[in-house]
């Protein structure tokens, strides 16, 4: 017996260990806009730019969020400085061959072999982003400033032509972020769950009943944990207070998956949407019909910044929140941008570029054959779109009630470019993890 292990023991090849895939980001830290005091002394946290002394872009607080710790400058947007880049240089791993794989079939030798990995792995593409949304949470529409949302729109527009080309871009290996979901998502959750993956990352799914907050755990006592097992959180909640408080209680960054106050990862892809059709957003016309809730509240206010015009046709008894409208008119003053509202919705498409809508009654709302019935004359039909013109395309950010928000005709119809918008939010979502985490 121990002449027969040490035999097979000589035979034995020792298993080579592969060289582990490293790069640095960043060659001199953290130049932000404003110096944060907690990053300063605290370099060695995980996260840390995204607690209470980050300064937002906009001063923007609607009435029904718990008021900040920050101190906001009233002036509005605060200045940036020059953008700093950082590169992606990884080393390329050295991996040992891994055998061919017989399988015992007659035929080809093409078909009776599959010849799996090599002996390297392709180098990652060398990618510029700049550091300065880096541990940022992005609560609102406003946390983002103009020069930043054209940022984060360029960085997908190059994502998506590596996915396209099949090139690996593994910018987040290591990573990890978690998911917080208080109501169902196909969208948000399935293209935020296949970007990590596409980024090297993992993305941890938490569902209502999945937390210890189902048991009475305080979202403070989640959020400080939480920071200490993963680099990001993604929460999509009722209530835009819980986003706050956990934002405020994070040391790592929050995003908003979607709250009844806005939906600013949808818009934002919208916008990758129009500048690839579209090519430059200013000017442009987005006349929306429906309910005014989080996603017209949503398209005003990152429309405005990047001086698209935006107006609402909605029932009285539903129109957007006039906060919102106040303010995204304000920041239309200085892109050219126009927002409004109105109860005529043959009036609001004319000329419109863009005919948007989304479903008449959302989850977890009252009333819903009161909502029926009233947002019934602003369903989008094959009139409305003519009234618009041969030019406008139809978009919804989904899901869809086919043939009560909108007609299945104009849905079907060549001018509906819903699922290029559905597409887009995975690129959208990859580029903000990467300027976010990275």
């Amino acid at each position: 017996m121990q002449a027969r292990y040490l035999r097979s023991a000589a035979e034995r090849v020792r298993e080579q260990p592969t060289e582990e895939s490293l790069w640095q980001v960043g060659s001199g830290g953290w130049p932000p806009d404003k110096q944060q005091p907690r990053d300063v002394q605290h370099l060695h946290k995980k996260g840390g730019t995204a607690g209470t002394d980050v300064s937002r872009p906009f001063d923007w607080q609607p009435h029904c969020v718990a008021t900040s710790r920050r101190q906001h400058d009233h002036k509005g947007r605060l200045p940036m400085e020059q953008t700093a880049k950082t590169d992606f240089a990884p080393s390329t791993p050295q991996l040992q061959p891994l055998p061919s794989v017989t399988q015992n079939s007659s035929g080809p030798a093409t078909d009776r072999t599959s010849l799996l990995g090599g002996p390297t792995m392709p180098a990652l593409p060398t990618f510029s982003v700049s550091t300065r949304m880096r541990g940022r949470h992005l609560l609102t529409d406003t946390d983002l400033t103009p020069e930043e949302v054209a940022e984060v729109i360029d960085t997908a527009s190059r994502l998506k032509r590596l996915h396209k080309n099949g090139q690996p871009h593994h910018y987040l290996t290591g990573k990890s972020i978690g998911m917080i979901f208080q109501m169902p998502s196909t969208r948000t959750r399935v293209s935020l769950e296949a970007g990590m993956a596409q980024l090297g990352g993992q993305a941890i799914f938490l569902g209502v009943n999945d937390l210890q907050t189902s048991r009475g755990e305080t979202i403070a006592d989640t959020a400080q944990i939480l920071s200490r097992y993963v680099d990001g959180v993604v929460a999509r909640v009722y209530d835009h207070n819980t986003l706050v408080e956990m934002g405020e209680n994070a040391s790592i960054p929050v995003m908003n998956g979607l709250s009844n106050l806005c939906h600013p990862l949808q818009a934002w892809a919208d916008l990758l949407t129009l500048t690839e059709r579209f090519g430059d957003l200013k000017g442009l016309k987005i006349a929306y019909l429906g309910d005014g809730n989080n996603m017209v509240s949503s398209l005003m206010l990152s429309g405005a910044a990047m001086g698209v015009s935006v107006t609402a046709a909605t029932p009285a008894e539903y129109a957007p929140s006039e906060q919102v409208m106040q303010y995204a008119q304000w920041i239309g003053n200085s892109t050219g941008a126009h927002i409004g509202a109105t109860t005529d919705a043959h009036a609001a498409v004319k000329d419109a570029d863009v005919v948007y809508t989304d479903v008449h009654v959302s989850m977890g709302q009252e009333n819903a054959a009161h909502r029926a019935v009233s947002l019934a004359p602003y369903k989008v039909t094959p009139e409305i779109m003519e009234s618009a013109g041969k030019q406008a395309l139809f978009m919804h950010c989904l899901p869809m009630h086919r043939d009560e928000e909108v007609a299945s005709e104009v849905v079907d119809s060549p001018a509906s470019i819903i699922y290029d918008q559905a597409e887009n939010r995975l690129h959208m979502h990859k580029a903000l993890l990467v300027h976010t985490l990275c």
